[in-house]
């Protein structure tokens, strides 16, 4: 699969995320804060181009910041709706696709063809190795552990709202990025009646929206606090065994589906 590549000039309005996650920043510097990512196949549309950096909007989520310019490749306008009609949310914790740029591992969630072999505009990749998860609840249990990273998305590393829009992808809901964005979605169901990939946003000191979790069986809540983890829903919010103490403050109980 040895292909020239070819990266972004000044005319061209779209592209697609070439690695495995990169970081997408408030401002047009290496030190600014990571805002969000995009993982592997996230189609973007350029607002503005300089070198290294370009100001970008997210296809997906309309998320915007700066990337640099080498971690993304061109589709012209048709390659970008044909590659929206096609992609598929990866359900592997990780896969190994080999491409242009060589063997790539790849987190859960990354967008990848329907086929083992596949196309992105005019490069051509093909899927090594990919084990699916059964169903979306063991997709999500694939996190446990993943440390947690401020605008992470990947099994890599991942925030509270990150984990969320992951998992959620696979259910073919595609959620905005941040938590107070997710609460604005389904309907307020109670605590007595919450169930199984129900969402649980929690409020702090200040009443506002600060982070959400997925219910899981038997009032299981699965969240990224210093790592993806498993602790117990009450009234109240989050029962921290470790810590013995309430840690979140229970906001609202969303449905989805």
């Amino acid at each position: 699969m040895s292909q020239k590549i070819k990266w972004i000039e000044a005319q061209q309005r779209h592209a697609f995320c070439a690695l495995s996650a990169i970081p997408v920043r408030t401002e047009a510097k290496d030190s600014s804060e990571q805002c969000t990512q995009l993982l592997f196949g996230e189609p973007i549309e350029i607002l503005q181009y300089s070198q290294p950096w370009l100001k970008i909007r997210s296809i997906l989520d309309g998320y915007e910041g700066y990337i640099d310019h080498k971690q993304v490749l061109p589709l012209t306008d048709k390659e970008l709706r044909r590659w929206l009609d096609q992609f598929r949310y990866a359900t592997s914790p990780t896969l190994c696709i080999q491409g242009p740029m060589g063997k790539q591992l790849l987190s859960g969630g990354a967008l990848v063809g329907a086929q083992t072999k596949f196309e992105i505009g005019s490069f051509s990749y093909q899927i090594e190795n990919e084990l699916g998860a059964t169903d979306s609840w063991t997709y999500a249990l694939s996190f446990l552990n993943t440390p947690y990273l401020w605008g992470g998305k990947s099994h890599f590393g991942i925030d509270c709202s990150g984990l969320v829009q992951n998992v959620f992808r696979l259910l073919q809901i595609n959620l905005p990025r941040d938590a107070y964005q997710q609460a604005t979605h389904g309907q307020i169901t109670s605590f007595e009646e919450c169930q199984l990939l129900d969402l649980a946003f929690f409020k702090n000191a200040d009443g506002r929206i600060h982070h959400v979790g997925i219910i899981g069986p038997e009032r299981q809540i699965l969240h990224a606090s210093g790592q993806v983890r498993i602790d117990t829903l009450t009234q109240e919010g989050i029962f921290n065994s470790s810590a013995a103490k309430i840690t979140h403050s229970l906001y609202q109980i969303r449905r989805l589906f």
